[in-house]
């Protein structure tokens, strides 16, 4: 593995270590809030079909991520960074606001997740956009690798001490410590800067006074987002324009058609959202929950920290037989009647998904422009994931008539058949590595 070297760069880079930070602290706030309230539902209700619904509304808005890509191409990232997390900081607050008055509801829960996960929308392409503009390219996979560490290490940790915590605490009260990891990302956020290099067209424009005077000197200031000056402005085609230049670039592509396959995927995974915490009940309790998810998590950051290994793999072959192995563990974790073996079987069936992760995402970043970055991966997210509520609020109402076991052995037989659906697919089944997955191989533009 040749990632050692390239570390001590990346960790020399001031605004590549304050994101590193923030995202891993904002991390931990998702993680609390997806594990609470997804439990605070359940034990409200005890009914699947209101975790279903609960599923639905949480990942409904995550289908019109494309709809913000041009706007975060437009805007300061560092600006979009910062106001996600203070606008999260204060909705997480309402719930244990509503509990302390009395007025706490289901219906005040199922109300709030939606506009929370809508205010993330803004936030991931945010943060992809970044990336390449205070990294080489040649940085990116380790980078990435990085990013889905702090992701899916935290989400163990926290998935694991969230079910714990609500034990002693109480599923509310989690809500006051999420708060707090909003607002300590919000900080690091605060203290990024993008310096403007040649053929970029971003800087940041609300950095110190020096650093837009040297902006000034190379060229008309932009916002570290793209935002263009007024001079420029008269050559920019709007935000429709914009839109459709995201989805022109991809059509036909071999993108469009590993989307196709993930819809399915995605809709069968949504189905196993919406069961998993009364299959969790079912077994154990909250702490069990929390310590599934955990494994769920710490799979993805087992892969994660493995990518840089397949990295020289053809994704195709790669991902055909990546998927095969999820399948097979997956289907194992909800066949055997052991709880260890469950646990263990969730950690590796999520083992091949986070290297996954790190080489679709590094994949794109090194094919794709830059300056539609944010638009090709919020709207490819949006169209993966579109799926993804509807599987939940759909899998959730099936489930009160036939168990939510069944349910669960549909998410194995998904990721087999999208094993399947790349093998049958030339254009997929022959992609390269991700270090020479460029436009061309891809069919992108």
């Amino acid at each position: 593995m040749k990632g050692v070297p390239d570390l001590s760069s990346l960790w020399s880079n001031r605004p590549f270590v304050r994101l590193f930070l923030g995202r891993l602290i904002t991390n931990a706030g998702d993680s609390m809030y997806s594990i609470a309230t997804m439990w605070l539902v359940s034990s409200m209700t005890g009914s699947a079909m209101y975790t279903g619904a609960a599923g639905f509304l949480v990942r409904i808005p995550t289908t019109f991520r494309f709809l913000v890509g041009p706007l975060v191409d437009r805007w300061s990232l560092r600006r979009v960074l910062v106001g996600t997390q203070l606008v999260q900081g204060i909705l997480v607050l309402i719930i244990p606001l509503a509990a302390v008055t009395g007025n706490l509801t289901v219906w005040i829960v199922l109300g709030i997740m939606p506009v929370l996960t809508l205010v993330n929308q803004f936030f991931y392409p945010a943060q992809t956009a970044t990336l390449p503009r205070i990294l080489d390219d040649d940085e990116l996979v380790r980078a990435n690798m990085l990013f889905s560490v702090s992701l899916e290490g935290s989400n163990m940790l926290f998935n694991a001490a969230t079910g714990v915590l609500i034990g002693i605490v109480g599923t509310v009260n989690v809500f006051l410590f999420d708060s707090i990891t909003f607002a300590v990302a919000a900080a690091l956020f605060v203290g990024i800067t993008i310096q403007q290099t040649p053929g970029m067209n971003s800087g940041e424009g609300d950095g110190s006074t020096a650093e837009r005077d040297d902006q000034s000197t190379a060229g008309p200031e932009v916002a570290d987002g793209g935002e263009p000056s007024e001079e420029d402005h008269a050559e920019e085609s709007g935000y429709v324009e914009s839109l459709r230049e995201g989805i022109d670039y991809i059509r036909g592509s071999a993108v469009t058609a590993m989307l196709m396959g993930a819809v399915l995927l995605n809709f069968a995974f949504g189905t196993g959202i919406a069961v998993f915490p009364r299959f969790a009940d079912s077994i154990g309790g909250p702490e069990l929950y929390g310590v599934l998810m955990g494994a769920v998590a710490g799979g993805g950051l087992v892969g994660a920290l493995a990518a840089g290994y397949v990295e020289d793999v053809p994704y195709g072959w790669f991902t055909i037989a990546s998927k095969l192995a999820s399948a097979g563990a997956l289907i194992l974790a909800v066949a055997v009647p052991s709880i260890p073996i469950k646990v263990l079987m969730f950690f590796l069936g999520f083992v091949p998904l986070g290297m996954g992760t790190v080489m679709n995402g590094s994949m794109y970043q090194s094919a794709v422009d830059d300056d539609l970055m944010a638009r090709v991966t919020s709207l490819t997210e949006s169209i993966s994931t579109a799926m993804l509520p509807v599987g939940s609020l759909i899998g959730g109402v099936v489930a009160e008539f036939v168990g939510v076991v069944p349910m669960l052995y549909m998410v194995g037989v998904a990721f087999a058949l999208y094993g399947l659906y790349f093998y049958l697919r030339p254009s997929l089944r022959t992609l390269p590595p991700v270090a020479e997955a460029d436009a061309e191989a891809l069919g992108l533009g």
